[in-house]
C-alpha cells in the first residue's frame, strides 16, 4: 500500500512539473555575445603553417515569436573584433602576417527546438537545440596603422580568382545549443532569458582561404583544425497572446 500511495504521489510531481499549456507568444530583447576563431593549417612536411586568431564581441536586438515548443527569432548585430593571420615555417619564423581591428553587422534569423517544463507557477526552464543563418550586411576591417577599408572593394583582399568578394563571402550558418528561462509578470507579459554556446560552420571567405593555402604552402591537401564558437545572452520582454 505503501509503494502504491509514492507512486500517485511521483505521478501527479511529475506531472505537475512536465504538464505543458500550449501557447503563442512575441516580444523583443537585445543580446550580448561573441565568438573566438582558432584556424591552423599546416603542409604535409611540416614546412610551414599559417595560423587565424579572431576574438569578437556581439550586440544588438532582437525580436522574436514563441509557440512552446519552438521559438523563431530575427536578430540584427553589429561585432567588432580583432584578428591575426600569420605565416610560419619550421623554425617559428614569421614569413607574412596582418594583424588590425574589424566591424561587422549582420542579420540573424535563428530557429530553436524547445521543451519547457513548470518549476514553480511563475517560473519555467528549458532546455534548446537549433540553428541560425546569418546575412553579412556590413565588413569592414582596418589592419594596424592603416585606414578603415570595405571588405568588399578588392583593394586588400580577393579571392583566389583575383576577384573582389561579395559581401555574401561572410554570410554564416551557425549550430546553438543551450537554456533558457521565462519569468511571469502580471498580465501575460513575461521575462525571458537564454543562454546560448554556440559553434560556425565556415564561410564561404574561409573556404576560399583555404583553397589559397594550398597555393602558399605548396600541398593540395594542407591540414587543418580550428573553431569558431562563442557564448551569447539573450534578454526579452514577451506578451502571452494566445493560450489553450
Amino acid at each position: 500500500m505503501k509503494k502504491l500511495f509514492f507512486f500517485i504521489v511521483a505521478v501527479f510531481f511529475c506531472g505537475d512539473i512536465w504538464a505543458l499549456d500550449f501557447s503563442l507568444s512575441a516580444g523583443a530583447g537585445g543580446l550580448l555575445g561573441g565568438f573566438f576563431t582558432r584556424y591552423e593549417s599546416s603542409n604535409s612536411n611540416g614546412s610551414g603553417k599559417i595560423t587565424q586568431d579572431v576574438n569578437q564581441f556581439n550586440y544588438g536586438g532582437l525580436f522574436f515569436f514563441d509557440a512552446t515548443y519552438g521559438e523563431l527569432a530575427v536578430t540584427i548585430q553589429g561585432g567588432s573584433n580583432n584578428y591575426s593571420e600569420v605565416m610560419v615555417n619550421n623554425k617559428n619564423n614569421n614569413l607574412a602576417g596582418r594583424t588590425g581591428d574589424g566591424w561587422e553587422t549582420v542579420l540573424g534569423f535563428s530557429l530553436l527546438g524547445k521543451y519547457p517544463f513548470t518549476l514553480t507557477n511563475r517560473f519555467k526552464l528549458f532546455p534548446l537545440l537549433g540553428i541560425e543563418y546569418q546575412v553579412a550586411l556590413s565588413e569592414r576591417r582596418q589592419q594596424d596603422g592603416g585606414l578603415v577599408y570595405d571588405r568588399t572593394n578588392g583593394n586588400q583582399e580577393t579571392d583566389k580568382d583575383g576577384n573582389a568578394f561579395n559581401l555574401s563571402a561572410w554570410n554564416s550558418f551557425w549550430i546553438h545549443v543551450g537554456a533558457g528561462t521565462d519569468f511571469a509578470l502580471p498580465g501575460n507579459f513575461f521575462l525571458r532569458g537564454e543562454l546560448l554556446y554556440s559553434f560556425r560552420l565556415m564561410t564561404a571567405y574561409e573556404q576560399d582561404g583555404l583553397e589559397q593555402l594550398k597555393v602558399m604552402l605548396g600541398d593540395s591537401s594542407p591540414k587543418l583544425g580550428g573553431l569558431t564558437s562563442g557564448p551569447s545572452l539573450r534578454l526579452a520582454v514577451g506578451y502571452r497572446f494566445w493560450s489553450l
